[in-house]
């Protein structure tokens, strides 16, 4: 069978220009790919970086859906349901709100892990005996966990390509997450298959791209082992607990890593207890702010604004704050009720969701009315925090004391978020590939 895969255009939001188009391939496609490339012919079309192909006749055709890019995947699965291909849409937002999804809109539903389902799904197909809903059966083993097709990869329309799961799901259950849905569950791959990718990869550089890479301390203790003597520079998303564990941190910096992505989503104590994120104190923040940065490593500070708990005062707080602890780098986002979590079915009962335009939840838009400010002082303070934390002035403040860390710090602050248009219009002739490499080798120097 001729298999098309699609991953709808993401909506950008203010502050990204097409870099963000282009960051990195989508691994869960290519997971899809890995499973079925054997015995059928595939192709995979990601619309961040390249038009959808309409003109040719797939029997089926894969969407990759998110919340906010499921009404246009409708349109998508629309056109080609016109064409005679059968429609599956699956993707975290599949996964997390499948019975919100209208009955009409794709010919299947996949529930939950690729490797639990597409398989079933071609064979129903080629026997007519198609299902409208396919949910992964019980849950999945790491060692069932598939390796992407990386050798599908045009590598050079993405920025970085050596991406790599050591992991699915997260431990913790935050409201506001899709990993507060009952359909999720934290597993560990083996350790041998996250080695052979990182050796496939060709290169020292890569990006774990996990929700929380040290979800289980003891495995990723036993992975940094092996990884100390591959002489690999990485970086990867982290809850703050990490922060309190000495040795944990100590065999990340040994064996290379750069950056750690921490969602502290508040200053506020009590904006964080609302939505029940068990795993930050703010009291000890600072703390473990100290005993990240003393080891060179950077951090990509992750803020969520709307909490109900905020004030018009948490926006300048907040970035004085980030100032004071030299956050290296900042990612900021409206609170977002997406459907199927614990935040969404509390809002929705107390009647304070605004719109139901979903193409608006992208963590861009306000899409609830908050409880301690205007839905316009609340998008005005989150724009007002990129303008802020971006300025040339605040990027000298926080310049890290660590002079190793100075130039991959500047390199993302001045190139990628604040001349971002800039890099990308070079990009766009040298390829981004070849602009990752370069800032690669940069930071070699520093």
């Amino acid at each position: 069978m001729y298999i098309k895969l699609v991953q709808p255009r993401m909506i950008k939001r203010p502050m990204d220009t097409d870099l963000k188009l282009h960051m990195a391939p989508p691994l869960g496609l290519l997971t899809v790919a890995a499973l079925l490339r054997d015995e059928h012919r595939i192709v995979l079309e990601n619309e961040n970086i390249e038009p959808v192909n309409y003109d040719d006749h797939p029997d089926i055709v894969g969407i990759s859906v998110t919340v906010d890019t499921l009404p246009h995947a409708m349109q998508i699965a629309k056109r080609f349901r016109k064409r005679g291909a059968i429609v599956v849409a699956g993707g975290i937002h599949i996964t997390t709100a499948y019975e919100t999804i209208p009955e009409n809109a794709f010919d299947v539903l996949c529930i939950g892990a690729a490797e639990g389902t597409w398989r079933d799904i071609v064979r129903d197909a080629q026997n007519g005996c198609l299902k409208k809903r396919y949910r992964c059966s019980g849950k999945l083993r790491g060692e069932d966990i598939v390796s992407p097709a990386y050798d599908l990869i045009d590598r050079g329309k993405y920025l970085y390509t050596s991406v790599i799961h050591t992991s699915r799901g997260c431990p913790f259950r935050c409201d506001f997450c899709y990993n507060s849905a009952k359909s999720h569950h934290f597993v560990n791959r083996p350790i041998p298959d996250v080695l052979r990718e990182i050796r496939q990869a060709g290169t020292r550089h890569i990006m774990f791209i996990d929700d929380n890479f040290a979800g289980n301390p003891k495995w990723t203790k036993a992975l940094l082992k092996e990884l100390m003597p591959m002489k690999l520079k990485w970086q990867a998303a982290v809850s703050i607990n990490a922060a309190k564990d000495p040795k944990l941190l100590d065999m990340m910096r040994k064996s290379g890593c750069q950056s750690l992505f921490i969602g502290f989503e508040s200053i506020n104590p009590e904006s964080v207890q609302n939505v029940h994120k068990v795993q930050n104190s703010t009291k000890e923040y600072e703390q473990a702010i100290r005993e990240i940065h003393k080891r060179g490593i950077m951090i990509n500070g992750s803020f969520v604004f709307g909490l109900d708990g905020d004030t018009p005062e948490t926006f300048d707080a907040t970035v004085d704050w980030i100032v004071k602890n030299r956050i290296e780098t900042v990612t900021s986002h409206i609170l977002t009720p997406y459907p199927g979590t614990a935040l969404y079915d509390r809002m929705q009962r107390a009647g304070r969701i605004t719109s139901h335009d979903l193409s608006l939840y992208n963590t861009a838009h306000v899409v609830f009315q908050p409880q301690g400010m205007t839905a316009e002082e609340l998008y005005k303070g989150y724009l007002h925090v990129y303008d802020s934390v971006y300025s040339l002035k605040n990027i000298r403040k926080r310049l890290p004391q660590t002079k190793s860390q100075r130039m991959p710090y500047l390199i993302f602050n001045l190139l990628y978020r604040r001349y971002g248009k800039f890099t990308d219009m070079i990009c766009k002739f040298i390829t981004y590939q070849r602009m990752g490499k370069i800032g690669e080798q940069l930071a070699k120097y520093m």
